[in-house]
């Protein structure tokens, strides 16, 4: 993990507030270094600007408290929202992903460039999709 630490992966205001430990077990904590290892770092070396962890890994529950999904993998430690800190950023990074051809198991655009749900797990779907 060259630019991202575990401390912004598994930071949560939201859990703060509510009083959640989101310690991560050991086996999120290799998935989250395996996402970074493999998918973020190189995604911020090809970028070359700073990229931003809205929430990465989520106990189940914080996951419930938040809405997520009942099988995400932020629990799993498999995934990152993240934002280059603008929707136009967040659209390049989207298109800088698809051509470097990281080994994503899912990429979400979410609420149209609002930030990226970033997978990367068993897994190699390379699933691109948006919500609205």
């Amino acid at each position: 993990m060259k630019h991202f630490t575990l401390t912004e992966l598994t930071h949560s205001a939201t859990a703060e507030t509510a009083h959640i430990d989101n310690t991560p077990p050991p086996e999120a904590v290799a998935a989250l270094t395996r996402l970074v290892d493999a998918v973020l770092d190189p995604l911020r070396e090809a970028w070359g600007h700073p990229i931003y962890v809205t929430s990465g890994y989520r106990c189940p529950q914080l996951n419930t408290l938040v809405h997520g999904a009942t099988h995400s993998q932020h629990m799993k430690g498999e995934a990152a929202d993240v934002t280059g800190g603008s929707i136009a950023a967040n659209r390049n990074l989207l298109r800088l992903i698809k051509q470097l051809k990281l080994p994503v198991d899912q990429v979400i655009d979410e609420h149209r460039g609002g930030w990226l749900h970033i997978s990367h797990g068993p897994r190699h779907r390379r699933q691109f999709l948006a919500t609205h």
